[in-house]
C-alpha cells in the first residue's frame, strides 16, 4: 500500500482514523439483492456488446439505456469522490489495456480493437441502495499471458469472497487475494482497494487486496462490501491520468479488474451482484 495514496476514486477515498461502518437491515439487503441481479444482467449484456469496432461511448450510452429500462439509476454519474476536483461524467467505467480502473468512456471515446483487454465497471442505484460490480474481458483473440491475468484476477475475487465471513477481518480478505496473486506470479495495483457500499458508492471499511490475517476491522453480519482485486502483468506501480479519474499501470503493462458486491451473514456471504 502506498502511504497517503487515495483509495482509488470509486475504489477508495482519502483515509483518516475515523472508521464508520454501517450495518444494513435484512430489508435493505433484499433491495440490494434485487438491484444486484439487475446489475449483473446489465453488466453481462454490456460484456456481450464489447466487441471490436464498438466505441466506449456506445457502451456508456447502452448502460444508461439498460438502467433506465429497469427504472434504476447510474450510481457513478455525477458522483464526486472525496479528493476529486469534478464529478464523474459517465454511467460506466471502461478501462482498456494499461488502464486499471475508472476509464472515462464518453470523453475522447475510443474504438475497441482486436486484442484489447477491457474492464467494465458499473454502479447501480435501485430503490436508493447501491451495488458495484466489474468484470474484465478480452476483445477477440488475446495472448495466453493475458488470459492468465484475467483468470487469476477472477479467481482472486472468489478467494476474497470466501474469506468474507463474520468473525474474520478485512485483512483476511486481502490475505486471500494476495495469495492468488503470488500463486500466479502477479502483482496487485498498488494502493487500489475495495470498500463498503450500499447507502453510498463509497463507505467504510477499506477492503485491501493484500493484508495480514486478523488485521483491520472485523466483519459482522449486515456489512455490505465491494471486493475488487486488480492485478497487473508488471510491477504494480500506478499513475493517475490528467482526467483525474483513470489509473494506469506506470510501466504500461496490462491490468484486469473483477468486483462483486457482497453481504456478510452469519454463514456464507451473499453475492449480491451475481445472476
Amino acid at each position: 500500500m502506498l502511504s497517503g495514496l487515495l483509495w482509488s476514486l470509486f475504489s477508495a477515498r482519502p483515509r483518516n482514523n475515523l472508521v464508520m461502518i454501517t450495518i444494513k437491515t435484512s430489508e435493505e439487503i433484499e433491495i440490494l439483492r434485487a438491484g444486484g441481479r439487475r446489475h449483473a444482467e446489465i453488466l453481462n449484456e454490456l460484456a456481450k456488446r464489447a466487441i471490436a469496432g464498438v466505441s466506449t461511448n456506445e457502451l456508456n450510452t447502452w448502460a444508461i439505456g439498460l438502467l433506465d429500462e429497469g427504472g434504476d439509476y447510474p450510481a457513478f454519474l455525477g458522483y464526486t469522490p472525496d479528493g476529486a476536483k469534478r464529478s464523474y461524467p459517465a454511467a460506466l467505467c471502461v478501462s482498456i489495456n494499461d488502464e486499471i480502473v475508472h476509464g472515462i468512456p464518453n470523453e475522447n471515446p475510443r474504438i475497441l480493437k482486436e486484442g484489447d483487454v477491457v474492464s467494465l465497471d458499473l454502479g447501480l442505484s435501485h430503490k436508493g441502495m447501491i451495488t458495484d460490480s466489474a468484470m474484465t474481458l478480452g476483445v477477440g483473440k488475446i495472448s495466453p499471458e493475458e488470459k492468465r491475468l484475467i483468470k487469476a484476477t477472477r479467481e482472486a475475487l472468489g478467494a476474497g469472497i470466501l474469506a468474507a465471513r463474520a468473525g474474520n477481518s478485512v485483512g483476511d480478505i486481502g490475505f486471500a487475494i494476495e495469495n492468488v496473486a503470488k500463486k500466479y506470479g502477479l502483482k496487485s495495483a498498488e494502493g487500489l482497494s475495495g470498500h463498503g457500499v450500499g447507502y453510498e458508492v463509497h463507505e467504510d471499511p477499506y477492503v485491501p487486496n493484500a493484508g495480514m490475517p486478523g488485521s483491520g476491522p472485523k466483519l459482522k453480519a449486515g456489512m455490505v462490501l465491494a471486493i475488487e482485486p486488480m492485478f497487473v502483468l508488471g510491477k504494480g506501480d500506478i499513475v493517475l491520468s490528467k482526467d483525474g479519474y483513470t489509473y494506469h499501470t506506470k510501466d504500461g503493462q496490462k491490468a484486469a479488474h473483477f468486483e462483486h458486491t457482497i453481504a456478510i451473514t452469519n454463514g456464507a456471504p451473499i453475492i449480491l451482484t451475481a445472476l
